[in-house]
């Protein structure tokens, strides 16, 4: 099993990353959210990764961190129905701490608001996962991600703080993260709130 890879960054794009290691050029499938992480094209990147083999094809998918990998795994191999491209649609539309949140207070309409993923499905997302969320991914640790994101705590409470305010939860949750980009993993739920804000 390949768990990860380190090269240079050729070329991306929002859902795809290619990255050079020892003369090969692999194509890394990547949600937007680790597609908004990537340095730029030269630089050296790693990715933390899953492969899925068929008859046909072998896929590669990467991630920032391995508590996100961990993650669409757990959603690919628990939830009836939910396969990789369903799971990185999913992780492409709701980062990690608003994806564990959703699923751990039940609210299917957040989840459902994801692109192809019905009612039903985000239903199968909280029953089949809410046990599990909180062991799985370091859903419960603190302080700052491999990926270097703020601490998950302070990313749902900004979340929730602009969901107060009247945005949508999926808008509310790119706005935190590109202000966690800019600000750095030390940003506090203010200073988060603050610079999505503006």
């Amino acid at each position: 099993m390949i768990t990860s890879i380190q090269g240079t960054l050729v070329a991306a794009t929002p859902l795809h990353a290619i990255v050079e290691l020892n003369g090969l050029g692999y194509e890394v499938n990547v949600p937007v959210t680790t597609a908004e992480k990537l340095p730029g094209p030269g630089s050296t990147v790693r990715l933390h990764t899953h492969v899925v083999y068929r008859e046909d094809a072998q896929t590669l998918y990467g991630f920032a961190s391995a508590e996100e990998r961990d993650f669409f795994r757990l959603m690919i191999e628990q939830v009836t129905g939910v396969g990789p491209k369903v799971a990185l649609t999913i992780m492409s539309k709701l980062s990690l701490p608003l994806l564990q949140g959703a699923i751990r207070m039940g609210d299917i309409g957040t989840l459902a608001k994801c692109p192809g993923i019905g009612k039903k499905t985000a239903e199968r997302l909280v029953v089949e996962l809410k046990a599990k969320v909180g062991t799985a991914g370091g859903a419960t640790t603190s302080g700052e991600t491999p990926g270097g994101e703020s601490a998950p705590s302070t990313h749902r409470d900004a979340v929730a703080a602009l969901v107060a305010l009247g945005y949508r939860a999926a808008d509310a949750d790119s706005a935190v993260r590109q202000a966690a980009l800019a600000l750095g993993a030390k940003a506090t739920t203010e200073t988060l709130v603050k610079k999505a804000l503006n």
